[in-house]
């Protein structure tokens, strides 16, 4: 028996399956690419090739995409990533303290204090530093991205960029290679100022103390993690399976609710996989909040809303098809 986690992000969606000894037995990695039900199509297409819907035991959805993949699926448990990111950590080492998550868009401070969250911050306005940004900047580099935290490593004298504005960073790079420096150190360089800019925007204030675990799928890069480590003057730890610990999270929380409750999973079978799936939204003129909603259908029918501040749509439609009161959850 198996518990599905389904991290939908606005650059990947992940999904993990655990054992009962919450141990990753299978774990995959799709690029969104805007269409976040046709990733998770894709996702279960290829574990239902090696598993069937009675092995699953629970279900959990987490991300941006959260709530769409709920209702898609039929989640026992809907959470935000603060939440997922933070149970994984602890799961792996409870006397975690800091967390430190860096995705394809976004990055997020985490701070633990006895096995509870206790503050967080995410990124808000600026995107240097994440993911998606440094494959930018690999690509114009001309560099494989597997190799660009390598590269920094090598920098002998890291050249100092301007790294508070991701727009400002690429311009000063280009400036420091038309001046002559080494492509080693301006890389260098570029990692050690894009972890100034985490600590000045989403780290700012924060007590950073150790142990710090390093989530998300920048901290495979290697310069990256160095230069966390020389500007903190800490160790930092990577898990194994740092770049799916929201997908990990969300299903130990599936499955430890399922587990409490007694209960059977409400997950709709691997059969959604061929399904179609579509997604409308429309303004409430019910009351002054103008909600909008996202109606969401499945083979031309309505299977859910979500959206409404009120829960006239989401409840209702919850009660119609039995998904329970985990969706929507925080």
């Amino acid at each position: 028996m198996y518990a599905l986690g389904i991290d939908v992000g606005s650059v990947s969606t992940n999904m993990v399956l655990l054992d009962s000894n919450k141990d990753v037995v299978e774990k995959i990695y799709i690029r969104t690419k805007g269409r976040p039900m046709d990733s998770v199509k894709t996702g279960l297409s290829i574990i239902c090739k090696k598993y069937d819907d009675k092995q699953i035991r629970a279900v959990g959805t987490t991300g941006s995409g959260r709530m769409i993949a709920s209702i898609q699926v039929g989640a026992d448990v809907v959470k935000n990533e603060i939440t997922a990111h933070a149970v994984a950590a602890i799961n792996i080492d409870s006397d975690v303290k800091t967390i430190i998550e860096i995705g394809g868009q976004d990055s997020k401070i985490i701070l633990i204090r006895d096995g509870v969250v206790v503050d967080f911050a995410m990124n808000t306005v600026c995107a240097a530093g994440t993911g998606s940004f440094l494959d930018r900047q690999a690509e114009r580099l001309e560099i494989p991205i597997e190799k660009f935290g390598g590269y920094a490593l090598k920098a002998k004298v890291p050249v100092r960029i301007a790294g508070r504005c991701a727009v400002f960073a690429e311009s000063d790079m280009i400036h420091k290679q038309q001046l002559g420096y080494d492509n080693y150190d301006i890389i260098g360089g570029l990692c050690d100022a894009l972890v100034r800019n985490y600590l000045s925007n989403v780290g700012k204030g924060k007590e950073i103390l150790n142990k710090v675990i390093f989530q998300g799928g920048v901290a495979a890069n290697k310069g990256i993690h160095k230069a966390f480590e020389n500007t903190l003057q800490l160790p930092i730890s990577i898990p194994p399976h740092h770049d799916v610990m929201g997908a990990i999270g969300v299903a130990i929380l599936a499955y430890e609710k399922i587990e409490f409750e007694k209960s059977r999973t409400k997950f709709k079978g691997f059969s959604v996989a061929s399904d179609e799936f579509q997604s409308r939204s429309f303004v409430c003129a019910g009351c002054p909040n103008q909600c909008e909603i996202v109606s969401v259908l499945e083979n031309q029918k309505e299977i859910g809303f979500f959206g409404d501040r009120c829960g006239k749509y989401s409840e209702a439609s919850l009660a119609t098809v039995g998904y329970g009161s985990g969706v929507g959850s925080g």
